[in-house]
């Protein structure tokens, strides 16, 4: 996972259509790689959450870390936005509105996104051309260690 530091790392919840949905978006517009993925609900993406004190076990957002630092909710899809290229670098702008605000929409989405855009039995599986991408896909109900959520 060490080869992975050096990049973005963007933990999605694994399982939620519109994040699966969000990680294609992001990665036809990321066309030099310059960001990892993992699923919330794997060992790899746990032991980040851990190392960076947040927990997993109520995670409802995507997480971004970047050069160390962590960013959730609406911060970490407008940092991600200057990673990518087309029109998407506009939302940008969004850091001109309040983090309060842009939060209680991004909350609304995420309470919402299962009802809205559907949910899968599993984590999503990377094809194999962008499966280095991807941090290591032990997921839970893999190893036996708990169920996904």
């Amino acid at each position: 996972m060490t080869q992975f530091r050096e990049k973005p790392i963007l933990l999605f919840d694994g399982v939620c259509n519109l994040c699966n949905r969000w990680v294609n978006y992001v990665i036809d517009r990321d066309p030099a790689a310059h960001i990892t993925f993992g699923p919330l609900q794997s060992d790899s993406a746990r032991a980040l959450l851990e190392e960076h004190k947040l927990s997993s076990e109520k995670m409802d957002s995507v997480v971004l870390i970047d050069q160390g630092k962590v960013y959730q909710k609406s911060d970490a899809i407008l940092r991600l936005a200057g990673y990518l290229k087309g029109p998407v670098r506009l939302m940008r702008a969004g850091w001109l509105v309040p983090r309060t605000l842009r939060d209680l929409l991004y909350d609304l989405i995420a309470r919402k996104r299962y009802r809205w855009f559907g949910r899968r039995d599993a984590c999503r599986l990377p094809e194999p051309g962008i499966k280095d991408r991807f941090l290591e896909m032990n997921t839970p109900s893999e190893s036996g260690s708990r169920e996904n959520t």
